[in-house]
């Protein structure tokens, strides 16, 4: 009876959800079968996996387990939006004794599971400078190649503007940042503020097309020795300065125009109010602010990304809702004057993302460990899934300081 351990647990779980969107494969070959057409299987390798989900239910157990390659899916997309959606039935005490039972007699005795050596866990106060350093050097510490596998030749690494016909990814982030530049309306000898400048994409291409100085600012030091050694290729070092600072740093600075784009979801709640305020202080009278950044359109009073993104990819991510980034730019004296929203165009990004990804998934592994590698795999998925749903949206918003 190969299947006699795992089998009591099969019939508990049919019993217990008798609609079930998904299939279940146990170690030892026992199958639940899914009740609905066309549903993913999830593949459960050990015991030790039942034990991540037990300790932490939810999607922080199933991406612990996942991670540690203790689960697999036929279908990651359909598996994420079953892990979203789906809602368990409320049990009695007795289906749930059952239930216990069976998987007590199904993985035996197992030790407390390993958590995954990838994982950050920050403490201390959210957004203070000294943990905001300690998320975003985790998230880049991955490497300049690691992301080079999916980003394009600009290292652009935000959402792309398709809408205005272009056909590749490179064709697409370039017209981003020619947006960007035009939304601004720079001029020529006008010194700007990259906020968050990544590998100097924008600063480039607002320096070498629009005539502009520029100063960009991140946290990450690989960014910001990459960055500056493409500076040296395109010619540009007199204008253009790639910094490692945060944007509390830039104090008695001032600029003609702000860019921020994919920074505000580092920011948080905690911050928001300080950090429209900062930026809005750096501006001259007349100048202008553009933030490009990922707003959620539900789930509000959550304070961060998911246990899961806050864990192994983007820790103190927190994307707020539009609403509260036009609060923020009111409050310091900015005036809106454009937004435009821009979801399709991430999703279609993230497609391109994903299908470079896999393609090169061997390499991310070398590159940064088969943890977070899968990590990564999972994640990318779901930050597509986000703007197909409608979880989430990318707006620009363009505002003026009065002058």
């Amino acid at each position: 009876m190969p299947f006699a351990r795992t089998a009591p647990l099969r019939r508990e779980i049919a019993a217990a959800l008798p609609q079930r969107p998904f299939a279940i494969r146990f170690w030892d070959g026992t199958f639940v079968e899914a009740t609905a057409p066309d549903a993913p299987t999830f593949s459960v390798r050990s015991p030790e996996a039942l034990a991540h989900v037990i300790r932490a239910p939810g999607e922080l157990g199933l991406g612990r387990a996942y991670v540690l390659g203790l689960i697999e899916t036929d279908d990651m997309e359909k598996s994420l939006r079953v892990v979203d959606t789906f809602e368990a039935p409320r049990l009695s005490p007795a289906q749930m004794a059952k239930l216990g039972v069976a998987l007590v007699r199904a993985c035996g005795l197992v030790r407390p599971p390993r958590i995954p050596s990838s994982e950050l866990r920050l403490t201390g106060e959210r957004h203070t400078l000294g943990r905001d350093r300690r998320a975003v050097r985790y998230h880049y510490d991955a490497g300049n190649e690691f992301f080079a596998l999916f980003l394009d030749a600009s290292m652009t690494y935000s959402c792309a503007y398709f809408r205005g016909g272009a056909q590749t990814l490179q064709e697409a982030q370039q017209a981003k940042l020619g947006l960007v530049c035009t939304k601004l309306d720079l001029q020529p000898g006008e010194r700007v503020l990259d906020v968050g400048c990544g590998w100097g994409s924008f600063a480039i291409h607002a320096a070498a097309n629009y005539g502009v100085n520029v100063l960009g600012v991140t946290l990450s030091e690989q960014q910001v020795a990459l960055g500056r050694q493409r500076v040296r290729e395109a010619g540009l070092e007199d204008q253009i300065q790639l910094r490692v600072a945060d944007y509390r740093e830039l104090a008695e600075e001032q600029f003609d125009a702000i860019s921020s784009i994919g920074m505000v979801e580092h920011v948080g709640e905690e911050r928001i109010d300080l950090y429209m305020r900062t930026l809005s202080d750096l501006l001259r009278p007349g100048g202008r602010l553009l933030n490009h950044g990922i707003a959620k359109l539900m789930d509000f009073e959550t304070k961060d990304e998911g246990a899961f993104s806050e864990r192994f990819v983007f820790p103190d991510g927190v994307p707020l809702p539009l609403s509260r980034i036009a609060q923020a730019m009111e409050r310091t004296g900015l005036v809106v004057r454009h937004v435009e929203g821009l979801p399709e165009d991430y999703a279609e990004t993230l497609r391109y993302w994903i299908a470079a990804y896999e393609e090169r998934y061997d390499e991310a592994v070398r590159l940064a460990g088969v943890e977070r590698a899968r990590a990564w795999r999972l994640y990318l998925r779901a930050a597509r899934a986000g703007f197909t749903t409608g979880w989430a949206s990318v707006y620009q918003v363009l505002a003026s300081k009065p002058a």
